[in-house]
């Protein structure tokens, strides 16, 4: 099973941003010990800070994966187009967030993405994408 975990804006500063809301380890860093850990899987890691680029790497995403797991960032609470695109390829995708956003400022509260997702795992620092991965291979397996 081939696996992306895609990553919106400002992620690619982990381990030096805010280090007592995201922690002080860096995704690549994480990236590493997720590859570890589902050594039968084929994990592949994209992030941007480009709304556009992210689009693109979605529909591209539809030739190459069999699932995604998404951290969208601020854009989970701005952007329609990366709704639409969810949307539009026809693959699993899992929200995840680092955070718990429910207990943050209100705007973090709505997620414009979930509706187009499968589901959403929040709160549990870089181990949500684990259970992400995890919740998406059961998904898949139980097809």
């Amino acid at each position: 099973m081939n696996i992306l975990i895609l990553n919106g804006p400002n992620l690619n500063l982990l381990g030096t941003r805010e280090k007592t809301i995201y922690g002080a380890e860096s995704f690549d860093h994480y990236f590493e010990e997720l590859k570890l850990l589902f050594p039968s899987f084929a994990l592949d890691y994209f992030q941007s800070n480009i709304e556009g680029e992210i689009i693109n790497c979605l529909h591209e995403a539809r030739f190459k994966y069999d699932g995604i797991v998404m951290n969208a960032a601020a854009y989970t609470h701005t952007s329609v187009a990366i709704r639409d695109a969810i949307a539009a390829i026809n693959l699993p995708v899992i929200e995840v967030h680092i955070s718990n956003v429910h207990k943050r400022e209100a705007f973090r509260h709505v997620s414009l993405i979930s509706a187009s997702c499968i589901g959403v795992i929040a709160g549990f620092g870089l181990d949500s994408y684990r259970l992400g991965i995890e919740a998406l291979i059961k998904i898949k397996t139980d097809e």
